[in-house]
């Protein structure tokens, strides 16, 4: 990555386009190779997936990495690791020293240690069928000051929720509790309120931080569902759009069998610079800053 005339530029040097070649009308099942061809009346790029690519997220981890430095002016600080690939899954909460001090030393991006080698192990075992797993990662955003967003239109929840489903894959976004809280009584699902070392607190956190909208000065906690990589060796049934025909699909190439850890830095950049917007918008942080 070089930084120039104030613009970041990732140049992408090892590039094989060939084995989209082959499967020019052939729509991979999962892709958004038939909608986008729909959409832009043929004029999609299908190498990679064009911009459905999760190459597109490189832009996201670099606006990330700016809003970070911006957000440390305030003391906000934000976290994501994965929580489940496959079957695989965390269970209870994590500390965040956890989370700061494991996710970069294991390469399923995992604050659980003893967890991270079964999720690689999920990972492999899918591999070697050539198939793929998904998982869920789950963005931290702490020390955020109450009174961030801007209901109706531009509640914060509503905005972070629009961004991470702005990343490829992603298929699922809850907060908090998310659909558990569907299964609780309101005594157990309101949030109490208490005073801890004279700041006002909640004695849980089941709205994830954000009621109404509106940041309540808890940690934003959101959880993100990502499917299976949807480039797999299997054969899969598909169309031939030049000759609207019937035909199967074998799909060749490099592709991740599972996606998620490389998600949670995208996870965390996008909850971190959708937090640094409305941060902005509030006045928390000024819009001029000479030096980071």
């Amino acid at each position: 990555m070089c930084i120039r005339d104030r613009s970041m530029i990732v140049r992408n040097r090892d590039v094989d386009s060939k084995p989209y070649e082959n499967i020019m009308f052939k729509p991979r099942p999962g892709h958004a190779d038939y909608a986008a061809r729909i959409k832009y009346g043929g004029y999609n790029d299908p190498r990679g997936g064009g911009r459905f690519s999760g190459r597109i997220t490189v832009a996201y981890v670099m606006a990330g990495a700016v809003a970070k430095k911006i957000l440390s002016l305030i003391g906000v600080e934000v976290l994501a690791h994965a929580v489940q690939i496959g079957s695989v899954r965390v269970e209870g909460e994590v500390p965040y020293d956890e989370v700061r001090r494991n996710v970069y030393m294991n390469p399923a991006r995992c604050a659980v240690p003893e967890l991270a080698q079964r999720m690689v192990e999920e990972i492999l075992s899918a591999a070697g069928e050539g198939d793929s797993v998904g998982g869920v990662v789950e963005g931290i955003a702490l020390n955020v000051p109450a009174g961030l967003g801007e209901p109706v239109f531009d509640s914060l929840d509503a905005d972070i929720a629009k961004m991470l489903f702005n990343i490829p894959a992603v298929k699922g976004v809850e907060f908090g509790a998310g659909f558990r809280i569907a299964s609780m009584k309101g005594s157990e699902a309101n949030d109490q309120y208490a005073i801890r070392d004279g700041k006002i607190v909640t004695l849980t956190n089941n709205a994830g931080g954000i009621i109404g909208g509106i940041s309540n000065g808890m940690p934003i906690k959101v959880r993100v569902a990502f499917k299976p990589t949807p480039s797999i060796s299997k054969r899969q049934r598909t169309i031939n759009l030049e000759k609207m025909a019937e035909e199967e699909i074998q799909v060749a190439g490099r592709h991740d069998p599972c996606i998620v850890p490389r998600a949670v830095p995208v996870v965390e950049a996008c909850l971190a610079f959708t937090i640094a917007d409305h941060a902005l918008r509030a006045g928390r942080i000024p819009r001029v800053i000479k030096s980071l």
